[in-house]
């Protein structure tokens, strides 16, 4: 059973303008972590192929359908043999130390602009709490961006099942919807839609259309997203 009761919390007190719509009704933004923030998910992308080729599971586009699960869930899905489980957690621990995690172009920016508007931010990453601490090492001022920060390892249910984006606005003590999910993947762009708020799908790893279909808009980078154009997304 999953702890729920250790999430990453800031209380800080939302003061009055963008950060609430019309009627002061309060509003917030959910990000992905990976492809959406940091840019990390082309490496994850050549380290799966590896991985596979060593470890073959004979899963088609492997490294691209796994894009967003939990590392439980992916061991657990692929890898029925407890041996084998260990080896690939072993392999991609080893191939995650090596990378240097960096903000997308725009991220920051991003960030910066909601925090500037008050408008209450949570992260929920498939990560780990191992990856979240090498994360928290190359990018020390991350966590100053978030009131709440959520891990794979404290949810029970891997994207594209809605539980860790829910989570994330209730932390936040958002209700009704009132909440823009940014993602780029497959399994994140369904997770957010089926959280009940809005969608930005940023295709950095996959082409618009594919994420089109679940998403209220798409980007190809968060250059030029700003917290008004997040706002306008939320179904009034």
């Amino acid at each position: 059973m999953k702890n729920h009761d250790n999430i990453d919390t800031h209380d800080d007190v939302c003061t009055p303008g963008i950060a609430e719509m019309p009627g002061d009704v309060r509003w917030g933004v959910l990000f992905d972590l990976d492809g959406v923030l940091i840019d990390s998910e082309h490496e994850y992308t050549r380290i799966w192929d590896r991985i596979n080729q060593e470890f073959p599971t004979d899963v088609p586009n492997f490294a691209e359908r796994i894009k967003g699960t939990t590392l439980e869930n992916i061991l657990a899905t692929h890898y029925p043999d407890p041996e084998t489980r260990k080896r690939v957690e072993a392999r991609l621990l080893e191939e995650e130390a090596k990378m240097v995690y960096t903000y997308l172009p725009g991220a920051k920016e991003l960030l910066d602009d909601l925090k500037h508007h008050n408008v209450p931010t949570a992260l929920f990453t498939s990560s780990n709490g191992i990856k979240m601490a090498h994360l928290y090492k190359d990018l020390p001022d991350i966590r100053q961006y978030f009131r709440a920060i959520i891990t794979g390892d404290m949810v029970r249910h891997s994207k594209p099942d809605p539980e860790g984006y829910l989570m994330a606005a209730k932390s936040l003590g958002l209700t009704d919807g009132h909440w823009v999910v940014v993602e780029d993947s497959l399994q994140g762009v369904k997770a957010g839609e089926a959280s009940g708020g809005a969608v930005l799908g940023v295709a950095g790893t996959l082409p618009p259309l594919t994420l089109a279909p679940h998403s209220d808009e798409v980007t190809d980078t968060l250059q030029g997203v700003t917290a008004e154009s997040l706002r306008k997304l939320i179904k009034t």
